[in-house]
């Protein structure tokens, strides 16, 4: 929740040696380990290194979790940031890449999520955040709509790879998009508007890996699916933000 996510404004860190991220750092009980650890061993500072050299920018580091072990880790896009005329210094704003380990799923979950705070209809709390109508969601909300190329590539990663959509709000119920069934954009978008008011909602596209999954890959493997995943989504983040910053093919 944005009450107890600590931000980490983690600046480019050039990786001296080979990665070595090992599949043990992912621990279902704790979390994924990041203390303890040197940069080229650190999923956050590989992950990043990667997305650099892939997209030609700089990416934020955020996470939710504190101590050695972190629950929920994105990487957020810098010229997007710096784009906002209203919310530039908000990372909140942004749509983000993201890994998560779940564990009751007991899966490994990476792709795009984009956040939505609360809504002013007044007074305003100085300690709060407050959306904005430069957010990336008002953007996602707007091209959930049916012949739109945001509508085709929700589509595509639905239908024929295996992804989910997710829209959930801190005090309203969540609901999961998945296989050929999964609704199509106007669920999805009558979902979002659901969120109320006075809570903090997310939309999140996302792929799931298994457990079982993760205990037959190294390291290098789940790394190099993650950013494959990372890639997946790459259109539909460009999609949303204030301008196309993802190098595509």
């Amino acid at each position: 929740m944005p009450s107890t996510r600590v931000r980490v404004f983690v600046e480019k860190v050039p990786l001296p040696v080979r990665p070595a991220f090992r599949r043990e750092f992912l621990d279902f009980e704790r979390g994924i380990r990041m203390g303890g650890l040197e940069p080229h061993e650190r999923i956050t500072q590989i992950l990043k290194h990667a997305l650099v050299q892939r997209h030609g920018c700089d990416f934020l580091i955020d996470k939710w979790g504190r101590g050695r072990y972190w629950q929920w880790i994105c990487w957020i896009a810098r010229p997007n940031l710096a784009a906002k005329p209203i919310s530039g210094g908000i990372t909140f704003s942004c749509a983000k890449f993201f890994i998560s380990l779940e564990r009751d799923e007991r899966t490994l979950e990476a792709g795009i999520q984009i956040e939505r705070a609360y809504v002013s209809r007044g007074r305003r709390r100085p300690d709060e955040v407050y959306a904005a109508e430069d957010w990336d969601f008002y953007r996602l909300v707007e091209g959930l709509r049916k012949g739109t190329p945001l509508a085709a590539e929700l589509a595509r990663l639905v239908t024929k790879e295996g992804f989910s959509l997710h829209v959930g709000g801190s005090e309203s119920g969540a609901r999961t998009f998945r296989g050929r069934r999964w609704g199509g954009v106007a669920a999805v978008c009558r979902a979002c508007r659901k969120i109320p008011d006075d809570s903090w909602g997310w939309f999140q596209a996302y792929y799931a890996i298994p457990e079982k999954e993760l205990r037959e890959m190294d390291g290098g493997e789940i790394v190099a699916t993650v950013l494959a995943i990372f890639g997946e989504v790459a259109p539909l983040a460009n999609l949303v933000m204030t301008e196309p910053y993802l190098k595509m093919g």
